[in-house]
């Protein structure tokens, strides 16, 4: 499975970013898709994931109430919605996909990885 990101960006704080991640798999509706951000000297940080059928989404407590995640199957993309950005957002974002089970926080749980946007939240 390849994923791509896009939509990262300059933004200001307070302002909004809307993220995409789009797979080239036919089955992507059977995989978990999560979000991830990573800033220079810290592991990764989990933002949000979302079940196969988007019913179930979880969010990393940094985010919530502020980001929502989202996909449509029949396009193979998921979305990152972020609202009320903060100069703490700035990262790199990536999406991810694992192939079983449910949402999972923890980066090694995923099998697949995009190639990372930046987000970069000004004062």
């Amino acid at each position: 499975v390849q994923l791509q990101a896009s939509g990262g960006g300059l933004v200001q704080a307070g302002g909004s970013l809307r993220l995409s991640c789009t797979a080239s798999a036919r089955t992507f509706s059977s995989h978990v898709m999560g979000w991830f951000r990573q800033v220079p000297g810290k592991g990764r940080e989990f933002v949000a994931g979302i079940s196969r059928t988007g019913i179930t989404a979880d969010y990393g407590v940094a985010v919530k109430g502020r980001f929502t995640i989202s996909r449509d199957n029949a396009k193979n993309t998921v979305y990152l919605q972020m609202n009320s950005l903060k100069l703490e957002d700035t990262a790199v974002y990536y999406c991810a996909a694992r192939t079983s089970g449910r949402v999972q926080l923890r980066g090694p749980e995923y099998d697949y990885w995009g190639q990372g946007t930046l987000v970069t939240v000004s004062s």
